[in-house]
């Protein structure tokens, strides 16, 4: 049998190797559409400046500083993914390490909605949908929001986010509702739930049929908010906007019933549940 000695305190004879990344997950109990906080930290002193590498589900995600030695990266679910078993793959100092997350199901309602023989005319333009898939690709390196989102309206939630629906009595399968409803006079101000730079105008005139007037704003490394219908646009591209300032007003411009403003939020260009954001689950 081999000898051990105890030596100051600690056992020598047996060498138990130092993990040079400290990996934490949260929410600890994910379920879909919830957005997963990673954070990395490196625990050897002289740990170069060097992002480390985030595969979950088979996709590369970007890390961002957070503090010396400390990253973060953000990973979208979404009501269309397969609950179950994601393998999260992080590497780093020379170190690979793979966990496993398991996120729950989650019941989403369902609607029914009829349009009628004019819905046809109700696609999208070439443009808009260009537009708005380039902003909702935007990954901006410096991060401007800080602490829990504001509700950009206080009127009440009239659509809450992950809906399913049926059009014309079809089932919508690769549909959800990519966003929150809330209900408003029109004309009633919007707010923006965040710092960020607005990165998308797009209006009526120019093109959006189906969104409406719409503000986008980047909210820094990967994540964006997008208002839908507006009746008025307060703000232009290329401008900062602070937590709080009004940048437009609900109406009901585009493919819309009544007045309301739709937000959708978006992690790495999916479309994810505001509500943690709001509750201020993300510093």
């Amino acid at each position: 049998m081999r000898e051990l000695l105890l030596l100051f305190g600690f056992w020598v004879g047996q060498v138990t190797p130092v993990l040079a990344l400290a990996v934490q997950v949260r929410p600890e109990t994910p379920q879909l559409g919830d957005t997963l906080e990673i954070r990395i930290r490196y625990e050897q002193p002289d740990s170069p400046d060097v992002a480390p590498t985030v595969v979950f589900a088979g996709k590369t995600y970007p890390a961002f500083p957070m503090q010396p030695r400390l990253w973060q990266a953000l990973l979208p679910t979404t009501p269309l993914d397969t609950p179950g078993k994601k393998v999260l793959r992080i590497t780093g100092e020379g170190e690979t390490r793979n966990l496993a997350v398991w996120v729950k199901d989650r019941f989403f309602p369902t609607q029914r909605l009829w349009l009628g023989p004019a819905s046809s005319s109700l696609e999208p333009t070439e443009l808009e949908l260009n537009r708005v898939r380039e902003f909702k690709a935007l990954t901006t390196p410096e991060r401007y929001w800080q602490g829990a989102f504001l509700r950009p309206h206080p009127g009440a939630v009239t659509t809450g986010f992950g809906v399913r629906r049926y059009y014309n009595g079809e089932f919508a399968q690769d549909y959800y509702h990519r966003g929150i409803d809330y209900g408003g006079t029109l004309g009633s101000p919007v707010v923006a739930p965040a710092a960020g730079q607005v990165a998308l105008v797009g209006l009526v005139a120019q093109g959006f049929r189906l969104h409406g007037n719409t503000i986008g704003l980047d909210h820094g490394q990967g994540v964006t908010s997008i208002f839908l219908h507006l009746s008025r646009i307060d703000v232009r591209e290329g401008e900062r906007v602070r937590a709080g300032q009004m940048i437009g007003a609900v109406g009901s411009t585009g493919i819309s019933t009544a007045p309301h403003l739709h937000w959708g939020l978006y992690v790495h260009g999916q479309s994810i549940d505001p509500l943690p954001w709001l509750q201020g689950r993300f510093p």
